[in-house]
C-alpha cells in the first residue's frame, strides 16, 4: 500500500521560473514537501560531469530526487544510457519519459534493456489529445506488447484534455502506474486548459488517491504538477499539498 500524503513529490517544471537549485529546494520545503521530480530545467542529464554536483546539492537540501523527466526516447542508447546513470546516483526508481514516434518500434526494447539494466521502470508521460501517446488505445497496445518495465506515468489533466477519464485509466492501468503527475484542469468555451489547484477542477481527486494507495505497484511515485504562475507557485502548490493530505 502507497501512503501517498507520505511520498508525495512535486515536478520541477513548477519552479521552471527560478533556475537556481538552491531557490529550488527552498521552494519544495516551503510547500511542505521533501521530494521531487526533477525536470531538464534544473539538471543537465546529458552532461555526466555536473550530476554529483546537482545530486550532493539536493541530498544536502533534504530533498530526494525520486525521479527525472519528462526524457524523449529516440532509440540513442548512448544519450540516453547518461540519463539512466544520473537516476541511479539520486537514488530515483522512475523516469518519466515519452518516445518519438520516428524510432517505433525499436526504441522501446532499447530502453527497456536500460532500464532492466538499471532497476529504473519507465512511465509514460501521455501529453494531450494532440500526442500520439495521449490516448489509453495507444498506451494500452504498448503495455500488452513489451517489456513491463514500460509503464505509465499519467499525468490527469492532459488525460481530460484527451477527453478520456483519469480515474478510468489509472484503474485500467493500475499494475504498470509507476508515476503519476497530480494535475487538474478547468476549460474555458474554446477548451483552452488553465491548470488550477487539485481537485478544485475536474479532477476527481479522491479516487485516485485511493487508486493510488491500494492499486499501483508499491514505490509509485504521486507527483504534484501545477503550472500556473510561473513567478510565484507556492501558494498554489501549498493548497495542492493540503487537498492530497486531507485525503483519508
Amino acid at each position: 500500500m502507497n501512503d501517498v500524503s507520505q511520498i508525495l513529490a512535486v515536478q520541477s517544471y513548477c519552479f521552471r521560473g527560478f533556475k537556481e537549485n538552491a531557490q529550488v529546494i527552498d521552494l519544495v520545503k516551503k510547500i511542505g514537501l521533501s521530494r521531487i521530480e526533477l525536470c531538464g530545467v534544473h539538471a543537465d542529464f546529458n552532461d555526466d560531469k555536473t550530476f554529483d554536483k546537482v545530486i550532493a546539492q539536493y541530498a544536502d537540501g533534504g530533498v530526494k530526487i525520486v525521479s527525472i523527466g519528462v526524457q524523449g526516447f529516440a532509440n540513442q542508447p548512448g544519450k540516453e544510457r547518461k540519463w539512466f546513470e544520473f537516476a541511479k546516483k539520486a537514488g530515483a526508481k522512475m523516469i518519466s519519459c515519452s518516445y518519438d514516434l520516428k524510432s517505433m518500434p525499436e526504441c522501446l526494447p532499447a530502453s527497456a534493456k536500460l532500464a532492466d539494466e538499471f532497476d529504473i521502470n519507465l512511465g509514460i508521460h501521455n501529453h494531450g489529445g494532440w500526442d500520439w501517446l495521449g490516448n489509453s488505445n495507444m498506451l494500452g497496445h504498448i503495455f500488452a506488447n513489451n517489456s513491463k518495465r514500460i509503464g505509465l506515468c499519467l499525468d490527469t489533466a492532459w488525460m481530460l484534455d484527451s477527453g478520456e477519464d483519469p480515474i478510468k485509466i489509472a484503474d485500467r492501468f493500475a499494475d504498470r502506474l509507476y508515476g503519476v503527475h497530480i494535475k487538474d484542469f478547468v476549460f474555458n468555451r474554446a477548451r483552452k486548459p488553465e491548470d488550477v489547484v487539485v481537485g478544485t477542477g475536474n479532477l476527481d481527486l479522491p479516487k485516485l488517491v485511493e487508486i493510488i494507495k491500494t492499486k499501483a505497484p508499491a514505490g509509485c511515485c504521486p507527483i504534484l504538477e501545477y503550472e500556473g504562475d510561473v513567478n510565484n507557485p507556492a501558494p498554489a502548490l501549498t493548497q495542492c499539498v493540503e487537498k492530497v493530505r486531507a485525503i483519508k
